[in-house]
This record gives C-alpha cells, sequence and structure tokens, in this order.
C-alpha cells in the first residue's frame, strides 16, 4: 500500500467477506498488526514473514470469526499483547478465544516513535466494533463498519441500525482522507463515501416505511421482498437481519409498533 502500511488479505473469500479479510500491518521497525483474521496456518506464516520479528501488538476491530482468531496463536508465538473489547450483547458470530490483554476506549491513543493510532468505537455492526485512525495517513481502519463493494449487515441483537447510522456520522468529523475497509480496497474522498452508506440506509428505511404504511399490520416475511425487490432472492435471508434492525431502530423512534410478530405503522 505504502512504506509505512503491509495489507494481506486472507483465504476466507465467501458471501460475507468478499475477496476475503484484510489484515494490515502499520510500521516498519515498531509494528502493529490489525485485525490477524482468520486462524488459517498459511495467513498467519505470511503475517509473521511480513512482521520480521517487529510485530509488538495485535489490534482488533472486532470480534467475529473471520477478524480475531488468528490474534491468540499469534499473541503466542510472538509474546505480545491483544488490544479490543469484548461486545456487550447476544451474538452468533463470537471468537470465543479472543480475551484483550488491554481493553481499547474510544478516544484511546496508541503511539511509537513513528506513528500514532487513534481508537475510535464504533458500534453498530457489532457492539464492540472499533476503528483505527492512523493520524500520518490520514486512514482510518474500519473493520467491517465500512466494506468496499458491498453494504454492512446489521445483525440485532449485537448489531444495531441507530448505532451504526450514529457511529457513520461521528467519522466525519476525523478529517479521514482514505478508508482501509476490513474487506476490498482502499477507498478516496472517506465522507463522501459515509454520506453515500448513511444516504443508502436512509432510502432502505424510507422503503420500509412504505412497506408498513401500505400492509399497515405485517410481518417481517411480508415485509422483506418489498423492502428488497431490488436484491436477488438468494440475498434475502441476509437482508433479514438488517430489514429487523431497521424496524427495531423505527421502534426506537416510536413510529412502528410490535405484537407478537406483527410489525404496525405508527
Amino acid at each position: 500500500m505504502n512504506e509505512l502500511i503491509q495489507k494481506i488479505t486472507a483465504s476466507n473469500g465467501g458471501v460475507f467477506t468478499g475477496q476475503g479479510t484484510n489484515t494490515y500491518l502499520i510500521g516498519k521497525k515498531d509494528i502493529t498488526l490489525v485485525d490477524p483474521g482468520p486462524n488459517i496456518p498459511e495467513h498467519i506464516e505470511e503475517i509473521l514473514k511480513a512482521g520480521s520479528g517487529k510485530i509488538k501488538r495485535i489490534l482488533v476491530t472486532h470480534t467475529h470469526t473471520d477478524h480475531s482468531p488468528a490474534a491468540l496463536p499469534i499473541s503466542q508465538e510472538l509474546k505480545i499483547p491483544m488490544f479490543g473489547r469484548l461486545v456487550d450483547r447476544e451474538s452468533d458470530w463470537e471468537d470465543e478465544t479472543f480475551q484483550p490483554d488491554t481493553v481499547l476506549n474510544h478516544g484511546d491513543v496508541i503511539s511509537t516513535d513513528e506513528y500514532s493510532i487513534e481508537v475510535i468505537h464504533t458500534p453498530g455492526h457489532a457492539s464492540n466494533h472499533i476503528c483505527f485512525f492512523l493520524e500520518e495517513e490520514k486512514m482510518l481502519f474500519t473493520g467491517d463498519h465500512i466494506m468496499e463493494g458491498s453494504t454492512v449487515v446489521i445483525s440485532p441483537p449485537d448489531g444495531n441500525m441507530r448505532e451504526y447510522i450514529d457511529s457513520l456520522e461521528k467519522l466525519k468529523a476525523l478529517g479521514i482522507e482514505t478508508i482501509a475497509p476490513g474487506h476490498g480496497e482502499t477507498m478516496r474522498d472517506a465522507n463522501a463515501v459515509v454520506d453515500w452508506i448513511v444516504s443508502h440506509r436512509m432510502f432502505r428505511e424510507k422503503k420500509v416505511v412504505d412497506a408498513i404504511t401500505e400492509l399497515n399490520r405485517c410481518t417481517i416475511d411480508e415485509l422483506l421482498p418489498k423492502v428488497y425487490d431490488d436484491v436477488g432472492s438468494h440475498l434475502h435471508g441476509i437482508a433479514k437481519s438488517s430489514l429487523e434492525a431497521h424496524l427495531i431502530k423505527l421502534i426506537e423512534e416510536e413510529k412502528v409498533t410490535k405484537d407478537k410478530d406483527i410489525y404496525i405503522w405508527g
């Protein structure tokens, strides 16, 4: 990527992961490893080779099984600490092996002689999700908060749409120039990317509102084909989680009520 940053993509490509999970190594002499990815021996071997014995710490954006499982074996091999957070709510995708040596909080800064990394707490995709802002490059490592080539799945109860939108808006004050996502290629014009994502989510929410208004009383399965009529039916199973997240947001805003499995406008 540049002299300060190396990217290694794991061989775990798929519907949720695109080409695979991106692992980043920041620094030359004092390396910080961001999102070591899945516990795939070949991937770990490539990370260790790229690090050349200079990796000093591991940072994890969140503890889903495609981002953090390689942290523990690398930590044990190199005898280095792991940094991150644990989830606040129930989640089906958790890596139970990850236990941070240091819990990161919003605003924490990790500094070396080469660079400084600011911790930005960005709940939404996961309650423990954090992004890392590399000040010297004006680059944000976004994990699954922002992905290139795909929108992010928000899966309740750990995923929360209101928190996700709020976390996106928070990023615009940082002065980000480049986004380094957990999946896909780097993206320029960061604020324009954020604005597009927020606009897309609000477009989807309007479709939810329009569908409920039309049906008045409906189940989530009745809403799904109307709200995601522009998405292939083979992806509706994935989309259902984000639809539920939109509905929870509307309930929190007292725009929709729920009676057992029935959603009601107003």
